[in-house]
């Protein structure tokens, strides 16, 4: 744990429509309801979560991140504070914007490269009781930098066939990392999302994840279902609890944000026992 008693979570899957930007932006809505200081990042040039957030034109954001992730490439003033946008439901974002993407090039090239995204974290972690990191649908630099700042990983697995494929390609990007940048990396566990109850699909993906990653993965007892209010939702900005508050998913997310909880309060517990 980190002095500053503030959890960074990378929310990664190198596939694309796994539910990473619902996951991101709910679970974090779900943290706010439990009191937690929440702060979501969009680490994507594709700007879902900022999107998603109800903020739809990128030219009348002041900062996003690739300005902040600029001024540390740069050696200057970050000015993280001044590009966290308050959302109505008690959370808080840095926003994306497709700028970002001409930023992963320059990264390649820079300094201290991996640790550019933790150097912008770091001037508001203690603000925070939890920061998300919504990363984009591949291995790259923006992705290295995302698990090169967090604390854990959590890795949501659509319900389909074929869910774990590249999965192996994942482990081995956090292994490199774990060994290379941030020896404190953790994978907290993976999430089914787009259950669809009415198959046994959930079962089968499951049962493939516990015999292929059982030793290494902790699968979460919360499954998210497939539901129309989750899309709809999305357009929005608003989460799926304040547009349909009593139903399936709202409850799921709120089920899986105690068991992320309890995850802080397990490394808490166990990081207090090894100073004592």
């Amino acid at each position: 744990m980190q002095d500053s008693k503030c959890r960074v979570i990378a929310i990664t899957n190198q596939k694309g429509g796994v539910g990473k930007t619902t996951t991101t932006f709910n679970l974090g809505v779900a943290l706010a309801k439990q009191g937690k200081r929440v702060l979501i990042v969009d680490v994507d040039p594709q700007s879902n979560l900022t999107t998603y957030a109800g903020w739809y034109n990128e030219n009348e954001l002041k900062y996003t991140l690739s300005d902040l992730m600029e001024q540390s490439m740069n050696d200057e003033e970050i000015k993280t504070n001044e590009s966290i946008l308050h959302h109505k439901e008690n959370i808080d974002l840095i926003p994306s914007s497709l700028n970002l993407s001409a930023l992963e090039t320059s990264l390649a090239y820079a300094m201290s490269r991996e640790s550019t995204l933790r150097n912008c974290l770091s001037v508001v972690k203690k603000d925070y009781d939890y920061i998300l990191l919504d990363c984009q649908p591949s291995l790259g630099m923006l992705t290295i930098n995302a698990l090169a700042s967090a604390d854990s990983v959590i890795i949501p697995v659509q319900s389909q066939y074929f869910a774990t494929r590249g999965m192996t390609d994942l482990f081995k990007i956090i292994g490199k990392v774990r060994r290379q940048i941030n020896p404190q990396l953790k994978i907290d566990g993976a999430l089914l999302t787009l259950v669809d109850r009415r198959t046994n699909l959930s079962k089968e993906i499951e049962k493939q994840i516990r015999e292929n990653y059982g030793s290494i993965l902790k699968l979460y007892n919360t499954q998210i279902p497939l539901a129309v209010k989750t899309a709809e939702s999305t357009s929005q900005g608003q989460s799926i609890f304040s547009y349909d508050k009593n139903g399936t998913v709202a409850e799921a997310y709120s089920s899986f944000a105690k068991e992320v909880l309890d995850d802080g309060k397990r490394l808490i517990k166990n990081a207090t026992a090894k100073v004592r």
